[in-house]
């Protein structure tokens, strides 16, 4: 089994930063893509930024050049560094991790979720 949990929300005022991890542990041969999405009240979930094995990230137009995402493979880590915080970023972080465990069958790569970390912005 794999268990991934997130910290590091918390609340802020805006303009202020905030750091947030995500650990994977257990059966896990290597990470592949490392993600990070966030779900504010009535909206639905949407992808803020990725990572993959290699180090290649994109984010949402929303937060690019404020957000940074950054990983440790030797931790199987994700960080989310969020710089200038708006209302607007006021959700809750969702962690996802593709991860690679052998199987009866041979490797295969499954997604893992984290319960989330709330992140709340006051204007």
């Amino acid at each position: 089994q794999v268990q991934v949990v997130e910290s590091g929300g918390g609340l802020v005022q805006a303009g202020g930063s905030l750091r947030l991890s995500c650990a994977a542990s257990g059966s896990i041969e290597s990470i592949n893509g490392m993600d990070w999405y966030r779900q504010a009240p009535g909206k639905q979930r949407e992808l803020v930024a990725a990572i993959t094995s290699k180090g290649s990230s994109n984010y949402a137009d929303s937060v690019k050049g404020r957000f940074t995402i950054s990983r440790d493979n030797a931790k199987n880590t994700v960080y989310l560094q969020m710089n200038s915080l708006k209302p607007e970023d006021t959700a809750v972080y969702y962690c996802n991790c593709m991860v690679v465990t052998t199987t009866l069958y041979g490797k295969a790569e499954f997604s893992y979720w984290g319960q989330g970390t709330q992140v709340t912005v006051s204007s």
